[in-house]
């Protein structure tokens, strides 16, 4: 696959980073292979930890000219200086993020495994759509997202679409051709070389 067709890598922090390590091992591995976008995602209900976190991580991607996106805390956005939010609850806040944080931001939607939910957050006014999960997985429904619900989108959608969850190399080498992202998160920071981990499911591409 040549490389200007090859999908890009979108990163998922963990659920709960420790501050006083987790910035530099971001930082090896966005250097380790380019990177588009950063999503902060975590478990934290806590104003004060979530704020922490955001700076920290921020302050890594920007220097790399990374975007990084929050995961639903639309009023932490603009107070952090972060570039937009991923929404996980499909289509339904879109319209309303969109509104709030003007039409510069980022907004990104996860619609499980539904074309319908996908194309609502696209018309209303979604950066992207992620599809997922790819591969056996018991969060939410465990339903999967299956390769014709992204060779249909990339098909007939000009949203560009991410594939989410539960990737192995074999799905990222299957899926390569027909998704735009991989969100890529627990698949390396649950193993012992991150950096490792990245290189092998980029190999994957082609």
């Amino acid at each position: 696959m040549a490389a200007e067709d090859r999908p890009q890598l979108y990163l998922i922090t963990p659920p709960a980073p420790d501050l006083d390590l987790f910035p530099g091992l971001l930082a090896r591995v966005l250097d380790s292979t380019p990177v588009s976008c950063l999503r902060l995602a975590l478990a934290s209900r806590d104003e004060d930890t979530i704020g922490r976190a955001a700076d920290a991580c921020r302050m890594v991607a920007h220097e790399r000219d990374i975007a990084i996106v929050i995961e639903n805390h639309l009023k932490l956005v603009e107070r952090h200086g972060l570039d937009g939010v991923h929404l996980s609850d499909g289509a339904r806040s879109v319209r309303a993020a969109r509104k709030d944080l003007g039409a510069d931001a980022i907004v990104g939607a996860y619609c499980a495994a539904s074309r319908h939910e996908g194309m609502n957050a696209g018309e209303a006014g979604a950066d992207y759509v992620c599809f997922g999960p790819l591969g056996d997985s018991a969060l939410g429904t465990g339903t999967r997202a299956e390769r014709d619900l992204f060779t249909w989108w990339s098909d007939m959608i000009e949203v560009p679409v991410v594939a989410e969850g539960a990737l192995t190399p074999a799905l990222v080498r299957d899926l390569a051709p027909v998704t735009d992202f991989f969100a890529i998160g627990d698949e390396i920071w649950s193993t012992e070389d991150p950096v490792a981990a990245l290189g092998a499911l980029c190999a994957a591409m082609g």
